[in-house]
């Protein structure tokens, strides 16, 4: 009947089913277990959750490209190989020595200036990096009372746009390119950089519109010209 209560027990049964999940066994099987933690999670925040694990893992990606076409780098920040340098980068945090205290935009125009003699990728990374976590508010798992500000990502998304343009137009005296990312060569085309940022950068995209959507509220949307963009705030941005 319209307007009858909805008895406890049958709330608290809808919960305890919502914080099931099923996933495959070792053995191949489902296998259906319970998760207290679900029980604070909409699907919303699963959605967020599952953005985010997508987007680190698509930076981390990108970072191992420009390893494997910059050797050079690695090299010079003195680890054995590109996993470790992986692995330094992707420790969780952002203050490198070698960035002077840099971070999100600076960091990332630090990679290329002419006088840096560091880690050209581990530069411009830890800058995208920073501007990501603090666009999640430096959250991995997220819950009911967790907010995300949709200004933030947009802006993030609007950043590693920038980031690629600097990649591929900043050269040295001899007029090579700094960081070599896409290789253009009509004979041996690879874009393989340009289709993981863009996926980065679609995350991004979607999720400010779904936190947005939840919220009722509309993105700034900012028009530059590449060619004199600068790195929007981040980190700097509160909650609203």
């Amino acid at each position: 009947m319209l307007g009858r209560p909805v008895p406890p027990l049958l709330v608290l049964l809808v919960f305890l089913l919502a914080s099931c999940a099923t996933r495959i066994g070792s053995n191949g099987q489902q296998e259906t277990r319970f998760d207290p933690r679900y029980l604070a999670k909409t699907e919303i925040d699963r959605v967020i959750d599952t953005d985010r694990a997508e987007v680190m893992a698509g930076l981390r990606r990108i970072a191992e490209k420009l390893y494997r076409r910059n050797p050079r780098e690695w090299k010079k920040s003195g680890q054995p190989g590109i996993e470790a340098a992986l692995d330094r980068l992707f420790a969780g945090g952002v203050d490198f020595p070698e960035l002077e205290g840099r971070r999100e935009g600076a960091a990332a125009l630090f990679a290329f200036s002419p006088n840096y003699q560091g880690d050209r990728v581990l530069a411009v990374m830890a800058g995208l990096l920073g501007m990501a976590y603090a666009a999640f508010e430096d959250k991995d798992d997220f819950y009911l009372l967790d907010n995300l500000n949709e200004q933030k990502l947009y802006n993030c998304a609007r950043n590693i746009e920038i980031a690629i343009w600097k990649m591929s137009s900043t050269r040295n005296a001899s007029g090579e390119t700094l960081l070599l990312s896409n290789e253009l060569d009509p004979n041996n085309p690879n874009l393989s950089f340009e289709r993981e940022f863009g996926r980065v950068i679609g995350l991004l995209d979607f999720l400010s519109k779904v936190v947005a959507d939840k919220h009722g509220r509309t993105v700034t949307r900012f028009t530059q010209s590449l060619a004199t963009a600068v790195f929007l705030p981040v980190g700097l941005l509160g909650i609203k």
